[in-house]
C-alpha cells in the first residue's frame, strides 16, 4: 500500500501564504531544494487542487533552456515524471502532460488509489491537504519551517482537524529551514 504524504513549506507562525497570498519568502534555497528533491524522486502522483495545480503549472516547461540552475531543472523532471490528479469543479481539462481532472475530492478514490499505487502520492495544497487530514487519508506530514513570522494568511494546517502525530525525522538547514517528518498515528492508512 503506497502513502498520502502531505508536504509543505510553511512560515514558523504556520502559514503557506500570508494575508495577500505571497509565498516569495518561502523559496527553498539550494540546500532545500536538493533536499526536496530526494523527497519528491520516488513520488508516483501529485494530488492538488486547482489553485496549487495552477502554481505548479511551472515546471511543465521549466525545463527548456532558459538558464533555469541545476536543481531546478532536477526537480522540473522529477514533476513532470510524476502523474497528477487535479480536483477541481472549475478546470475544463489539464494543460500539463500526465495529468487527469476529477471534479471533487473524493476521499473513496484516494483510498484506492493508495491500495493500488506502486510508489507514493503526495497531496499539494493546504485546502486539499485539509481534506485528506479530516477524511484520515494522510499517513505523512513533513514540513519545512521557514524562519519567517507573516502575520497571518493561508494555515499550513487545517483547524479542526485530530491527529496524533509521531515525530520520525528532523534536520536543520544552514538558512535557518527546520524540516520535521510526522507518521500519523490516528487516521492515515484509513
Amino acid at each position: 500500500m503506497a502513502k498520502l504524504i502531505y508536504s509543505t513549506i510553511a512560515s514558523a507562525d504556520g502559514y503557506v501564504e500570508d494575508a495577500t497570498g505571497d509565498f516569495q519568502w518561502a523559496a527553498p534555497d539550494d540546500e532545500v531544494l536538493s533536499f526536496v528533491n530526494d523527497l519528491e524522486r520516488p513520488v508516483g502522483t501529485y494530488l492538488y487542487g486547482r489553485r496549487m495545480y495552477e502554481t505548479m503549472l511551472y515546471w511543465e516547461n521549466a525545463d527548456a533552456p532558459s538558464g533555469h540552475p541545476p536543481l531546478d531543472l532536477e526537480f522540473a523532471g522529477i514533476w513532470q515524471a510524476a502523474d497528477k490528479i487535479v480536483f477541481s469543479a472549475t478546470l475544463a481539462a489539464a494543460s500539463t502532460a500526465r495529468t487527469r481532472i476529477e471534479p471533487s475530492f473524493d476521499p473513496d478514490l484516494v483510498r484506492r488509489l493508495k491500495e493500488t499505487a506502486a510508489r507514493d502520492l503526495t497531496v499539494g495544497g493546504a485546502n486539499l491537504a485539509g481534506q485528506a487530514i479530516r477524511a484520515g487519508l494522510v499517513d505523512e506530514v513533513q514540513l519545512f519551517l521557514v524562519p519567517a513570522l507573516v502575520g497571518g494568511g493561508k494555515r499550513a494546517l487545517p483547524d479542526g482537524a485530530h491527529l496524533d502525530l509521531a515525530l520520525r525525522d528532523t534536520r536543520r538547514f544552514a538558512g535557518g529551514v527546520v524540516y520535521l517528518r510526522y507518521e500519523c498515528e490516528s487516521g492515515g492508512r484509513g
